[in-house]
């Protein structure tokens, strides 16, 4: 079974960008090691990341329309981007939402909604970039459950 994991904005500058917050694992790292903690679930993993947020919805698109799950850590854009909203509402397969830190536990209130949260089957927060391997885990047992997973 295929799986996207799918990054937003700044989540390239992982390793560098804010390391207390965002720990020293850089995305090529967490890349690799979703291609792995993919694998041992049976999943072949591709890992994306944008600046781009066109870029995303036509990675949400694609995935709606070859009924594709999807882990996604849209970065800033989860908070305020109403397309990504409808992208997400149009996803076909399970869809599970990251975030490395814990949105609703940060300073700025603006992080503390999110416009994935009522599209996903499940959401992970605030575990570091293990989150991913969570995320992923919890992606296969949707995927396993079946329709509505």
């Amino acid at each position: 079974m295929r799986a996207l994991v799918l990054n937003g904005p700044n989540l390239g500058r992982l390793g560098r960008r804010q390391p207390e917050i965002y720990g020293r694992t850089t995305h090529a790292e967490l890349a690799a090691r979703c291609v792995e903690w993919g694998a041992a679930l049976g999943l072949e993993v591709e890992v994306r990341q944008t600046n781009h947020e066109g870029d995303l919805l036509d990675w949400l698109n694609a995935a709606a329309d070859d009924a594709t799950p999807v882990v996604l850590n849209a970065a800033a854009w989860t908070h305020y981007s109403y397309a990504l909203w409808d992208a997400c509402a149009q996803l076909t397969a399970p869809l599970v939402e990251v975030h490395i830190s814990d949105p609703t536990q940060r300073p700025e209130v603006f992080r503390h909604t999110s416009v994935v949260t009522p599209h996903a089957a499940q959401v992970i927060a605030g575990h570091g970039v293990d989150g991913y391997r969570l995320a992923l885990q919890a992606l296969a047992e949707h995927v396993r459950s079946g329709p509505g997973g």
